[in-house]
């Protein structure tokens, strides 16, 4: 049976639409894109969908509540919740250096996350 799956494209700011068709989980067509990058997304969105996560993490004694951390790379869509799940608990400790990492692994996908930004340790008064 074939199976069609519409999409948006996000390579570039065109935004095809783009129709994927597959059958038993092997891409046949792929139509509407207007460019190869198009096309390579929509063969990977339609056969592994991957994503990269940015959220928050807490930070303690610092200048700011929050810091902003991300995968270091793109981690399978299905694992983002359980990521979240994951990363809802983490605290670290001020300061905060941009591209440190703050999870070896992501939700046993191997990946990273890392800060996204610095944040300061606070003075004591």
């Amino acid at each position: 049976m074939i199976e069609k799956k519409e999409l948006t494209c996000i390579k570039c700011p065109r935004g095809c639409g783009i129709l994927v068709e597959t059958e038993q989980g092997r891409i046949i067509s792929v139509s509407g894109n207007q460019c190869k990058n198009g096309k390579e997304y929509a063969e990977k969105e339609a056969t592994n969908p991957t994503r990269v996560l940015t959220t928050t993490v807490k930070v303690l004694f610092g200048t700011e509540k929050v810091v902003a951390v991300k995968s270091k790379d793109e981690i399978p869509k299905e694992k983002l919740l359980p990521a979240m799940e994951q990363i809802k608990e983490v605290q670290v400790e001020a300061p905060v250096i941009l591209g440190e990492t703050i999870l070896e692994d992501l939700c046993g996908t191997g990946i990273p996350l890392v800060a996204a930004a610095c944040v300061a340790r606070k003075k004591l008064p």
